[in-house]
């Protein structure tokens, strides 16, 4: 749960960011700061959808049948 609550409040910083720089009223550093700072975010919201795809795989792969398997973090941990 908590993975989800930082997703959310981080998707939601993301389209601050994305406000903010849509409306032209920064200046170039500013601009530039929160650029750098939606990277970072859009990059930690990429790896928290790709462990959550992760997640379904393992769930549907079982012979077309549903089943739930331990997910190892260690093989995600890896990948990055």
């Amino acid at each position: 749960m908590k993975e989800k609550l930082m997703f959310e409040e981080d998707l939601k910083k993301l389209q601050k960011i994305v406000e903010d720089l849509s409306g032209g009223k920064l200046t170039l550093g500013e601009s530039l700061k929160k650029y750098e700072e939606g990277v970072k975010l859009a990059q930690s919201c990429s790896l928290t959808l790709a462990d959550a795809e992760r997640k379904v795989e393992l769930l549907m792969k079982k012979e077309g049948k549903f089943s739930l398997e331990k997910f190892d973090d260690t093989d995600v941990a890896e990948e990055k």
